[in-house]
């Protein structure tokens, strides 16, 4: 099963604003206010995680993640140290 990473902001512009800075380049997503991934490999997600928490301050984002068909943890700074290391607890590859 994929898992999901999904992005979502009140501000135009906001979310290609950390994407571009995440990725290191500059994307073509400016008016959106919501960007959905799935990735392969869960413990890919962790890498953006990080990033988000590290620039909560900076961004207006919130993030959701999906590990399990229609189940939804938002990402919070509280909660993120804990669902980076589940990751690895629960995918050990």
């Amino acid at each position: 099963m994929l898992v999901t990473v999904i992005l979502q902001s009140q501000k135009k512009g906001e979310i290609n604003n950390f994407l571009s800075k995440f990725y290191n380049t500059n994307l073509d997503i400016e008016n959106h206010l919501k960007w959905k991934k799935e990735y392969k490999n869960p413990i890919e997600i962790s890498d953006i995680i990080g990033t988000y928490i590290d620039n909560k301050d900076i961004f207006e984002l919130t993030m959701w993640i999906c590990l399990d068909k229609d189940v939804f943890i938002n990402i919070t700074e509280a909660n993120a140290n804990d669902v980076i290391k589940y990751l690895f607890e629960r995918y050990p590859y």
